[in-house]
């Protein structure tokens, strides 16, 4: 309880960099001769001391620090104990012991209620300066991703047995891409972009569609008139200009899903170890092209089974290239992601493979933002 009351003195007046030396106190009365903060970086690559000079870094692939990230579980090995620091569904990182045995039952339980405590204190003292940030950076970020990642929520969401997951890539310079979500009541809405250009206009362009989109959500617009609403402030504030996306509700009780696609690929639908025919696509044009078209944007509908996967992503996935010009493909897509969930891969994980597997693919080189979102349902 010593422990805990130190770190809730921390929420109170306390910033993410006063972080390390409260553990320092605190850590014996955790049983524990250090304790350290781990943060993974924003390309999902490696851990990293919150303070450079207090503990090595780990690569996520290739180590016990990493598999308690990826796993999402408890980790042991040569006096260290790692504990994956949890924000609600999204991965934070993990929090180093060293401890002289691993701990009994009770203990370890007590002690993922510490890291608990310590994953919403990152998160909500964040904000008050720069330590999180400095830590999660490798390499410099250019503006226009700078922009997105401001707009965008965590990468994971979890309510009543409904996941959202998502990816960006490459992480230092995506600038057009961005998806959103939002849990109200019993419905799940869900959306991705894909605009048209690169660099601070396209960051732009995308600030605009996201906040209109969150703009028509909170007004309670339907799907259609959320869709029109985009359309039309981009149309006004950058003629000549467009924006692909999906925007998404699923009812959370019942699996009722209905969406509009502008002018974007198609999401995959596996079930059952495979993967069922496409939605219709698209259902209007591209956002600020609306005008072209005299018929409203139409509402597709499905009903969606327990333990259903939907998967978002933009064209930058599909049409990544290897050496000899070969496409990822929508194909290699579907595979990769059953192989991942046979395996038994936690949804955030399957994405954070993904993402890397795009970058292998195209030897470290993105021609294009890449983004993915992935939505489970079981039924609560």
């Amino acid at each position: 309880m010593e422990a805990v009351r130190r770190l809730m003195d921390l929420r109170h007046r306390g910033r993410a960099e006063d972080l390390p030396d409260v553990l320092a106190v605190a850590a014996p009365l955790l049983d524990a001769e250090s304790a350290t903060v781990l943060l993974v970086d924003y390309a999902q690559v490696g851990l990293h001391p919150l303070r450079p000079d207090s503990a090595a870094s780990y690569v996520v692939e290739d180590s016990a620090a990493g598999r308690a990230f990826t796993t999402a579980e408890p980790q042991w090995g040569d006096g260290l104990l790692w504990i994956p620091l949890l924000h609600g569904a999204e991965r934070l990182g993990v929090l180093e012991l060293r401890v002289k045995a691993y701990p009994s039952e009770e203990a370890l339980h007590d002690l993922g209620v510490i890291a608990a405590l310590i994953a919403e204190l990152i998160a909500s003292r964040r904000f008050y300066g720069d330590a999180v940030e400095h830590t999660r950076r490798r390499m410099p970020m250019q503006l226009a991703a700078e922009i997105i990642w401001n707009q965008l929520p965590p990468l994971t969401f979890a309510v009543d047995g409904t996941l959202v997951t998502a990816v960006l890539e490459p992480c230092y310079e995506v600038g057009g891409d961005a998806f959103d979500y939002a849990s109200n009541g019993d419905v799940l809405h869900v959306a991705l972009f894909d605009t048209v250009g690169h660099g601070i206009s396209a960051s732009a362009l995308t600030t605009l569609a996201l906040n209109t989109y969150r703009n028509a959500r909170r007004s309670g617009l339907t799907l259609v008139d959320t869709c029109r609403s985009i359309d039309k402030w981009i149309r006004a504030q950058y003629p000549g200009s467009f924006v692909t996306a999906l925007l998404a509700e699923l009812e959370m009780g019942t699996g009722a899903y209905r969406r509009i696609s502008a002018g974007h690929p198609a999401e995959l639908l596996l079930r059952d170890g495979g993967t069922l025919p496409q939605l219709p696509t698209p259902n209007t044009l591209p956002l600020g092209l609306g005008h072209m078209l005299s018929r409203l944007p139409r509402v597709v509908e499905a009903q969606l089974e327990p333990g259903d996967t939907l998967v978002f992503y933009t064209d930058g996935i599909t049409e990544a290239r290897d050496a000899s010009g070969v496409l990822f493909g929508v194909e290699r897509l579907g595979e990769f992601l059953l192989d991942g969930l046979r395996s038994g891969a936690p949804a955030p994980e399957l994405m954070r493979r993904l993402i890397q597997a795009i970058v292998s693919y195209e030897e470290g080189e993105l021609r294009d933002d890449a983004t993915a979102a992935l939505l489970q349902w079981r039924r609560h």
